[in-house]
């Protein structure tokens, strides 16, 4: 059994279906234009991030007369190491994040005779907490995240697992070749 619709369904089905085009239509103009919700729409941005974040309170755990690997534990590898000045270390942190002013820091580490001589900031270093407020592009209502972990987080941590001791090489068999001369 098959039933047909009465031309004047089928009319209203047309209509309806050619308003809903030209809405759609014109939503597309709505989204060129800077206002309204078409404003709102920005393409990504991929986030860029290279180099060392260097904080206020880690310049202030660098003392001159530190070795290299004292410094290295501090702040991390430096971005450059030049071989032709073996006593400089370059760090360098550069962001640029949607949402957030684009930041560019330089720290040079100068060393003597493989010894912390001096730190060059180029200015006053963010503490942690200024900088993860100036990266953050999160508008919560709570506090900023901090990178330290709190009490309750070092102690859930599992305790180091101290690899089980070598086993002793046992010695290597004595052997008596025969002499490569005959004996006379």
């Amino acid at each position: 059994m098959t039933t047909t619709l009465p031309s004047r369904s089928c009319g209203a089905l047309r209509l309806s279906l050619a308003a809903a085009a030209i809405a759609t239509l014109a939503g597309c103009q709505s989204l060129q234009s800077t206002d309204g919700v078409g404003g709102m729409l920005t393409p990504y941005k991929m986030e860029i991030v290279q180099g060392n974040v260097i904080t206020s309170e880690q310049a202030a755990g660098i003392k001159p007369g530190l070795s290299r690997a004292q410094v290295r534990d501090v702040l991390g590898s430096p971005l450059l190491a030049d071989p032709f000045h073996a006593g400089r270390w370059d760090y360098v942190f550069a962001i640029r994040r949607q949402g957030a002013e684009p930041q560019l820091r330089r720290v040079v580490v100068l060393f003597k005779d493989d010894k912390l001589e001096s730190i060059d900031t180029g200015g006053p270093l963010p503490a942690e907490r200024e900088f993860i407020t100036s990266i953050a592009t999160f508008r919560g209502s709570g506090p900023a995240p901090s990178l330290a972990l709190t009490e309750e987080q070092l102690k859930a941590l599992p305790a180091p697992v101290k690899p089980p001791p070598p086993e002793p090489v046992p010695p290597a068999p004595q052997r008596s070749y025969p002499p490569l001369e005959p004996r006379s």
